[in-house]
This record gives C-alpha cells, sequence and structure tokens, in this order.
C-alpha cells in the first residue's frame, strides 16, 4: 500500500549514517508489543485513575460510538495526559527544546495514540501498526515483511543460522521481556488502579526507546508554529509546548484516518 502525504522537511544528520527501514522498524516493534498492555489499561473503565466518563471503553454508551467519536475520545482524555508529559521539557525553554527527548517524548505520545486508534479500527496485527507508525511519524512506508520482522528471519536462515537456531535477542522470551519492561506497571494482567504518575513513567520509558533513532524524531507531526514559539520561552513554555503536542495528535489522528482508509481501499 501507497499512501500519499505532503513531504517532511528535515533538517540534514552530518556525521550520522541514515536510519534504515530495517532499524526503525526494529525500534518501533518492542514500542508497539508495549503499547498493547498500556493502551489495554487505558481501556478497562475504572483502571485509568482521573480518566472517569459514562462513555469509556467496555461501557454500553461505547459500544454505540462510531469509531472516530472513539479516536476524539483518545485525543480528548488520554491525549491530555501524554501531552502534558511530553510538554514537562517545555520547563526549560529552548534549551530543553533542543534535547532529543523532548522529540522523544512527544513521539511516543503520538505513538500510543495511534496504536490505540489501531485497535479501535480492528488493526491488530504488529507488522501494520508498525507501518501505521512508521508512515504517520516518520513518513516511512515499510515492507510488510520487514514490517513484522520477516525480512530479519530471511537473512538468519541466508547467513546460515537457520530456523533452529535463534539468537536470545530474536527469541519469544526476550521479545516479551523487553515489551514488559517497557509497559512497566502496565505489563501483566494486573486490575489495579493505574495512577497519573505511573502513566508518566511508562511514557518516559517508552520515549528512550524511540532516542535510538534520534534522526527519524524530528520527522513526527507537530503544533502550529506559534505554539512551538511560546514553547522556546523558560518556564512558560512547558504551555506553549503543551498546546503544540495537543495540535500535534490531532494532525496524527488525521493522518491515521488517511491511512486507515488507504488500507481498506
Amino acid at each position: 500500500m501507497t499512501t500519499e502525504r505532503a513531504p517532511v522537511k528535515r533538517s540534514p544528520d552530518r556525521g550520522k549514517e541514515p536510519i534504515s527501514d530495517r532499524q526503525l522498524a526494529a525500534v518501533l516493534r518492542p514500542f508497539v508489543r508495549a503499547a498493547g498492555p498500556v493502551v489495554g489499561a487505558m481501556r478497562a473503565p475504572g483502571r485509568l485513575g482521573g480518566l472517569g466518563s459514562v462513555k469509556v471503553p467496555g461501557s454500553a454508551a461505547w459500544q454505540a460510538l462510531a469509531p472516530q467519536d472513539r479516536t476524539i475520545w483518545w485525543i480528548n482524555r488520554v491525549g491530555r495526559l501524554t501531552a502534558l508529559v511530553a510538554a514537562i521539557p517545555g520547563l526549560g525553554g529552548v534549551l530543553a527544546d533542543r534535547l532529543p527527548i523532548q522529540d522523544a517524548l512527544g513521539a511516543s505520545a503520538q505513538g500510543l495514540l495511534l496504536c490505540a486508534i489501531a485497535e479501535e479500527h480492528g488493526v491488530r496485527d504488529l507488522g501494520e501498526r508498525v507501518r501505521l507508525l512508521a508512515w504517520v511519524l516518520f513518513d516511512r512506508d515499510l515492507d510488510p515483511a520487514l514490517a513484522v520482522g520477516k525480512d530479519d528471519e530471511v537473512r538468519e536462515r541466508a547467513s546460515g543460522r537457520g530456523p533452529g537456531i535463534v539468537s536470545p535477542e530474536d527469541s519469544q522470551a526476550s521479545k516479551k521481556a523487553r515489551a514488559e519492561e517497557l509497559a512497566g506497571e502496565f505489563a501483566g494482567n494486573t486490575k489495579r488502579r493505574m495512577t497519573v504518575l505511573a502513566c508518566s513513567r511508562t511514557l518516559w520509558r517508552m520515549a528512550r526507546s524511540l532516542t535510538a533513532i534520534p534522526g527519524e524524531l524530528e520527522k513526527r507531526p507537530r503544533g502550529y508554529f506559534f505554539q512551538r514559539g511560546i514553547g522556546m520561552l523558560p518556564i512558560v513554555g512547558m504551555v506553549g509546548n503543551y498546546l503544540a503536542e495537543r495540535s500535534a495528535l490531532k494532525r496524527v489522528a488525521s493522518m491515521s484516518a488517511k491511512w486507515l482508509a488507504s488500507r481498506r481501499a
């Protein structure tokens, strides 16, 4: 599937090799796996503190909502939390904005939103979710086999490792452990309530996993220029960054709708 989108301007990353599609997919797969239990916890009625509502996932009112209305819920409720955490570096103004963690936090929040939207539209395949994130956040149209990791398996067999020889980092147990590490308090089937602090810690952990692709993070959707301008000011920069991240989440949702529509075509 090839979906047209506006080109993204990016500054040259001098002195560094460009991130390949294979490298990008390898970073996104653990993120998507970890996002599963995080989104699942947020969907459970009453599990996420501070997000109570009549129209919450699992309720009768929720089942009556159209997918686009559910997307709005994710933006307005969960988006408020993730955008707030992503905006925290803005307290330091322009100096903090230059740190990789600012873009990593923003991309992490956007990635979680995309996985939630994918769930609402019945897209549960790992490779398809990886492709969705790659297209919306990083302007990459990944090959389906590469996105799910099948391309790596072919290369292993060609190198002589064969299907019976699995490296520790490629084992299913290792993949599960990595996902649980990133998901943190959200991993497992625990029914205890999830606090805002727990959500914040998880978002930071998942953001750090994306710092492995620093040259790609600057390509993610962003808020309006004037909002980002306010974000460059000390102290009040957090307000500007919050507004920018909220606007960016809406753009992410809009772009995901285009990708999903093209997928159904």
